[in-house]
């Protein structure tokens, strides 16, 4: 954490109503922000203002020494046409690269770029607009994700991998793509086409009192560190339809081609309500993930399904290792407290089975859900060395799931007022 400082920015305002932004709901911003941005950092860098208002816009594209800064009472209100997202940009969809649509905010191979105030950044996404395109009545997205992951498996150059208009790949709402010294800080996020928060192979982030209220979509993850080092994330309220914080490090034969991992990042003081996992590592783990710590995290939700989750299976592969989770409170979680299993989506076979050991988590406490541990390791490659410590679990209704595990340690562990220690 000492390590991880935020960019700073030159004393300079460019306010987009200047460039000729206006705030009634209905105008077309795009231009306007983009020569804002664009001469904020011919400039030298500084802050690209949004004022109080509801701004209309489409693809927003970050430049290095820029801080996007919404004002209170600031919204950014995003385009519903997948046309405003084109032309295509290099990105990632669940962890495989591909050209495809822009992300809505997005930011490629740029140093000390900030997102920053206390507006809202607004997807606009629902049942009628990019979240129909996850399943249903065609057109959607199941053609181009298996042509996606048919031509990564194959060994494609991503210059071959274009998508965008035509096809059904949601793009993320906030993307930050080999940038490094970031900071995301007071905005809130609400209702993105997909992941909310998407850092990829970037370097130095701080993301700080972030509100995520996205609870109602299809994989709206919430924070998603992807091939990154050195991230901190804390005071953020988090509520999604996904999971809450998701580190990754890209998928199957891609993640294995860029080979990236995620380390070095730090969960502190967070709220989660809804979401499939509060903290979660996975299901993308192919280039690794080592080095989280999480700390004096609070997470309940009657549709929180598991607070602590690790998932992947033997077609992801890569090293989990290094996890230290401390402090964390659970109210209420659908599913297990904890759960760390291997055969992720049902898969139980395949050539690169996952190296998942070295977790540890001390003072856990859970006050109902239906059972507190749900561990599967894989036959040939059994999770290793897990050891809890002074964590507590009350009102669990079911037994605990544990297969393939070797090096389990329970100490001081309470389950239903029982002490289970081994």
């Amino acid at each position: 954490m000492r390590r991880v400082r935020p960019p700073r920015f030159p004393d300079r305002d460019f306010d987009i109503t200047e460039f000729g932004a206006v705030g009634d709901g209905k105008t077309d911003c795009t231009s306007a922000i983009r020569a804002a941005i664009a001469e904020c950092h011919s400039s030298g860098g500084g802050r690209v203002v949004v004022p109080p208002g509801t701004f209309a816009t489409g693809a927003v594209h970050l430049l290095s020494d820029t801080n996007l800064h919404l004002s209170a009472g600031a919204t950014l209100a995003f385009s519903r046409d997948p046309a405003d997202y084109l032309p295509v940009v290099y990105t990632r969809y669940e962890g495989v690269e591909l050209w495809n649509y822009s992300p809505l905010v997005y930011a490629h191979r740029e140093r000390n770029v900030a997102i920053t105030g206390t507006g809202v950044i607004d997807g606009r996404a629902d049942d009628s607009h990019w979240w129909d395109w996850t399943g249903g009545a065609p057109p959607n997205e199941s053609p181009d994700k298996t042509r996606l992951n048919e031509l990564a498996a194959a060994g494609a150059p991503v210059a071959q991998r274009v998508f965008g208009g035509g096809h059904h790949l949601r793009p993320n709402m906030v993307q930050f793509y080999s940038c490094e010294n970031v900071l995301v800080e007071g905005v809130t996020l609400r209702d993105s086409p997909m992941w909310n928060l998407h850092p990829v192979l970037c370097r130095n982030v701080t993301v700080r009192s972030v509100v995520v209220d996205s609870p109602h979509g299809p994989n709206n993850d919430g924070i998603d560190p992807e091939s990154c080092t050195d991230v901190v994330i804390e005071n953020c309220v988090i509520n999604t339809g996904d999971d809450c914080v998701a580190l990754k490090s890209g998928k199957n034969a891609d993640g294995r081609r860029v080979d990236v991992p995620c380390e070095n990042v730090v969960v502190l003081d967070c709220e989660m309500a809804d979401g499939n996992g509060g903290v979660t590592i996975g299901s993308e783990t192919s280039g690794g993930i080592r080095n989280l710590f999480v700390r004096r995290c609070a997470m309940s939700s009657p549709r929180l399904e598991r607070a602590i989750r690790i998932k992947s299976n033997p077609e992801r592969g890569g090293t989990i290792e290094k996890i230290y989770v401390h402090q964390v409170n659970v109210g209420q979680a659908a599913d297990a407290v904890v759960e760390m299993v291997l055969n992720y989506a049902n898969v139980t076979t395949g050539a690169f089975p996952p190296d998942l050991h070295g977790v540890v988590i001390s003072q856990l406490t859970a006050a109902n859900a239906p059972r507190a541990l749900n561990m599967i390791g894989d036959e040939t490659h059994p999770i290793r060395d897990i050891r809890l410590h002074a964590c507590r679990f009350d009102a669990m209704s079911e037994a605990d799931v544990i297969r393939n595990v070797e090096g389990l340690v329970l100490n001081q562990v309470w389950t239903n007022g029982v002490r289970i220690d081994t």
